[in-house]
């Protein structure tokens, strides 16, 4: 006793109902993509620290994981800041600077290869300086 032009979206009396099959298809295809949105933006900060090569790049990484394990987003938020923000480079003018003075300490007078003081030629040649020891540092 049904009208035989029924609209699209009622099911029809075979029982395949079409637009939920579609809709069903349409949500999960939402979800991943959401999914994978959010993936993405919350991975933003390990991206960008890692595509400028930042020195802080495992602690921009590390607040990320704790932002996603513990739903705090402060972490994200300083996540984010650091890897907007470049710390200088401390570290490899402070090593060329320790470099330095270990030549420096190194370059003792009266060694071979090395020029003597004036007038203490004769003094450096018979006696050789043994009451002080040479200190290497390795720093």
């Amino acid at each position: 006793m049904a009208p035989h032009d029924l609209p699209f979206y009622l099911a029809p009396g075979s029982g395949t109902d079409t637009l939920m099959v579609v809709m069903g298809v349409f949500l999960i295809g939402t979800v991943l993509w959401v999914g994978t949105l959010y993936w993405k933006l919350h991975s933003l900060p390990e991206r960008m620290a890692h595509k400028s090569q930042k020195l802080q790049f495992e602690f921009v990484a590390v607040l990320g994981l704790i932002s996603l394990f513990t739903h705090m987003h402060i972490f994200w938020i300083a996540g984010l800041l650091l890897a907007l923000i470049d710390i200088p480079d401390f570290g490899t003018p402070l090593r060329s600077i320790a470099d330095s003075v270990e030549k420096i300490a190194d370059a003792t007078p009266g060694e071979e290869g090395q020029p003597a003081q004036p007038g203490s030629a004769s003094a450096a040649t018979d006696k050789p300086d043994t009451t002080r020891p040479k200190e290497h540092s390795h720093a």
